[in-house]
């Protein structure tokens, strides 16, 4: 399955990014295999609007299953879930941590967006 992380940085070590639409890069990790790739994230860091948007269909596009992110807003939410991905939100620490708490199953899907639109 692949999962979809926002983050500040480029390996598994790196701090999640607390934003979904604004985060610095994403790290699409395939969990059956461990291979991972980084995924820049910069046009969306400073777009006037509709970031979150754009920054999902990017997250539709790698093909992830699940995205695990600190916040995502209502429109980024809505077009994830359209697309079948499951937003998990709340998650803080490394990548790998985060990784490793869903898989054991300590984090488990949103049911709704955790922040206002512009957050």
């Amino acid at each position: 399955m692949k999962i979809a992380v926002t983050t500040i940085g480029e390996t598994l070590g790196a701090a999640i990014d607390l934003r979904f639409g604004r985060a610095a890069k994403f790290i699409l990790l395939d969990t059956e295999t461990g291979v991972f790739e980084v995924v820049d994230n910069t046009q969306n860091l400073n777009a006037a609007q509709g970031a979150g948007i754009q920054a999902a269909e990017t997250v539709v596009r790698l093909g992830a299953q699940y995205l695990i992110t600190g916040n995502c807003g209502p429109k980024a939410f809505r077009t994830l879930q359209a697309a079948g991905i499951q937003v998990i939100t709340g998650a803080e620490g490394t990548v790998g941590e985060a990784v490793e708490r869903f898989k054991a199953g300590g984090l488990k899907p949103s049911s709704a967006p955790n922040v206002e639109g512009h957050w």
